[in-house]
């Protein structure tokens, strides 16, 4: 599966029609939490079935006016949160189960159609919406060309909201496959906050800090959404442009990661990475910022994404002991965190701390790879330019500047 995204184009009044699809596809979501925490749904297909119940009751008329698929959609997504909770009380999880919450208000929601709902005009620029809501017909713009793709291809589209405005996504149904020609390198990955990455060969790629570098922009707009009087448009105005700040630092950041990533699975026919648990990580709160900003995470999708891709393996490896551990005869050197050099005391091996780190985490993983075959499931989504047999013609690119909503 991939999964394409483009901004709609459309009036005010398609994207109030959008918000009431969004807020009613909450509305479903948030009733089926209700109807199980009252017993009155013990399983998916009970969920399915509480959708109907929702539609046809005249105190909710709003429900009907969703596409029928849309509020399945929804079911779907309450019953995941249920099942993921089931899931953690029986593995008996230490902390918290996560116990299914009801959604309030985000800027950031989405409502999603499965087959039905929406139409995609001849030469695929258009996307109709056809269910109650009338929103209409949106333009979409984006880089991606979907008439590369049979309609039947298209799985799901996700309507999503953001601070810049509208986006749909498109899950297609395609396996991206790519041919490489073997390197012969091998490679570890020591994963850092001085430098992004060091890996086995002392090579170094500095961290770009981008939440860092855009922070004193981001405090001016936080500022000034402080000081806007609650309810007013200044203050929907203020809190837009913050939201649209942080935006861009997040698609930088990914982007970044996303290119990084693809690099080092192309040069490389082996690929060995820390297992790092971010989650807990960030709990240190001097370091919370920093780690997020790394994207450790996403780095570590991204190339087990592109490992698929390219039929590269990348193994993950546990961090114990990988930075105390000597390289060169595996005796265990103490070091605080401010000891940068590795110096070996039983066989004089010098070598920087995180190089020393990477190379244990490249001998692990290829004694990891002699015992067990198989690496972990795939979280990321990606992109292709590859097409199908048949594909349609393609009208003259939409491709203009736009003024961005306020």
């Amino acid at each position: 599966m991939i999964v394409y995204e483009a901004k709609l184009e459309g009036t005010i009044d398609q994207y109030e029609q959008l918000d009431q699809a969004i807020r009613t596809g909450r509305f479903v979501r948030n009733s089926i939490i209700r109807a199980w925490i009252d017993k009155k749904i013990k399983s998916r297909n009970q969920a399915y079935a509480y959708c109907k119940v929702l539609s046809d009751n005249p105190e909710y008329p709003w429900v009907k006016q969703l596409n029928s698929m849309a509020r399945q959609a929804h079911a779907e997504r309450a019953w995941a949160a249920i099942e993921r909770f089931y899931r953690n009380c029986k593995a008996k999880n230490s902390g918290k189960q996560g116990y299914p919450k009801f959604k309030k208000y985000q800027v950031r929601a989405s409502v999603e159609y499965k087959t039905s709902g929406w139409k995609l005009s001849d030469d695929r620029r258009d996307l109709s919406l056809t269910d109650e809501h009338w929103a209409g017909t949106f333009k979409l713009w984006g880089t991606r060309n979907l008439h590369f793709y049979q309609l039947k291809q298209i799985k799901r589209i996700r309507i999503v909201r953001r601070h810049d405005g509208y986006y749909a996504q498109f899950l297609i149904d395609y396996t991206r496959k790519e041919n490489k020609e073997l390197t012969k390198k091998q490679t570890g990955l020591d994963l850092g906050l001085n430098h992004f990455y060091t890996d086995s060969e002392g090579n170094k790629v500095d961290n770009p800090r981008f939440l860092i570098k855009s922070e004193r922009k981001i405090k001016k707009y936080q500022r000034r959404l402080s000081r806007t009087t609650k309810a007013s448009k200044n203050r929907i105005k203020a809190k837009n442009r913050l939201g649209r700040a942080h935006l861009k630092v997040s698609r930088k950041r990914n982007d970044w990661v996303c290119k990084l990533a693809q690099r080092v699975i192309q040069s490389n026919d082996l690929v060995a990475v820390e297992n790092l648990m971010v989650r807990n990580m960030i709990k240190n709160h001097h370091l919370a910022k920093s780690i997020g900003d790394a994207a450790w995470y996403k780095f570590r999708e991204w190339l087990e994404y592109f490992g698929t891709v390219y039929s590269v393996p990348v193994i993950a490896v546990e961090p114990k002991y990988t930075s105390q551990n000597c390289s060169n005869c595996g005796e265990k050197v103490v070091k605080t965190l401010s000891t940068r050099t590795h110096k070996c005391p039983y066989c004089n091996y010098v070598a920087d701390r995180d190089e020393n780190a990477a190379i244990n985490i490249l001998k692990a993983a290829l004694s990891q790879l002699s015992n067990t075959l198989g690496r972990n499931g795939i979280n990321a989504s990606g992109e292709n330019d590859l097409y199908v047999e048949v594909e349609t013609q393609p009208r003259k690119p939409t491709r203009r500047k736009r003024k961005p909503l306020q």
